[in-house]
């Protein structure tokens, strides 16, 4: 197994990374479980999450899979999903929220109805019901993270951006409240903005020929690892701007 600068810390830790077969979401999933976590893998697509869940048994560590459409899921659904965890792992430490919805830049006017509200659901309202149903299950680990990956709010919400712009705008307001709300105790609430990577998500928006300021989504994992971890508490209620 490749040694990492946060080898270990997250050891004897339970991680649920949504958007797990995503550009970030995999870097991260692979990172995790070097670094000590057992993971489940959270995505809509199976044959993706078998790619990342054999990458990681092979190398020796351990990864749950659980097939979901964060489109279509319901709270009752992210119940079922917390208490699986509860029954087979015991316990939850992390959370991170790496599943977006973008379909591509237009002007607002001409956005349909239906895909606007898809990527609000998909960005914001979806990321919340599966962090409310998984509080309590967080809320008794002695130390635990809600760590969730925004896009950089000044660029997406300039014209064209449409609902993902409205979403990430949400999504950063989301972190700050929550973090208000949970401050006092053993839950830490984080935001993680990335700098712009090779995803298929940024290629709908950027010609890949002359996106010469993107990076890989694995220069960020290590970024991830230290929110989920113990390390990331100086970073409790922030937006990280990690850099590659």
């Amino acid at each position: 197994m490749p040694v990492i600068a946060n080898a270990g810390a997250l050891s004897g830790r339970v991680v649920l990374i949504a958007g797990a077969h995503g550009g970030l979401g995999q870097a991260a999933s692979i990172a995790s479980a070097r670094a000590g976590a057992t993971v489940v893998l959270l995505g809509r697509n199976v044959p993706k999450l078998n790619h990342v869940h054999d990458a990681i048994a092979s190398a020796g560590a351990e990864a749950l899979m659980y097939p979901l459409d964060l489109a279509g899921a319901s709270p009752d659904d992210y119940a079922e999903l917390a208490g699986r965890i509860e029954a087979e792992l015991g316990h939850l430490d992390g959370v991170l929220h790496c599943a977006a919805e973008f379909g591509g830049l237009s002007p607002l006017e001409n956005t349909d109805p239906a895909a606007f509200a898809r990527a609000l659901h998909v960005n914001v309202t979806a990321p919340w019901w599966l962090t409310q149903a998984c509080l309590p299950l967080l809320k008794r680990a002695h130390d635990a993270s809600v760590v969730f990956a925004l896009d950089d709010v000044s660029r997406v919400t300039q014209a064209y951006w449409g609902g993902y712009g409205v979403a990430q705008q949400a999504r950063a307001a989301l972190v700050s409240i929550l973090h208000a709300e949970l401050a006092a105790g053993s839950v830490r609430v984080s935001g993680l903005q990335p700098g712009p990577m090779r995803t298929a998500l940024r290629s709908k928006a950027y010609v890949e020929d002359n996106d010469r300021q993107s990076h890989d989504p694995a220069d960020y994992a290590d970024a991830c690892v230290t929110l989920l971890s113990a390390e990331g508490a100086p970073h409790r209620g922030e937006v990280w701007s990690a850099r590659a």
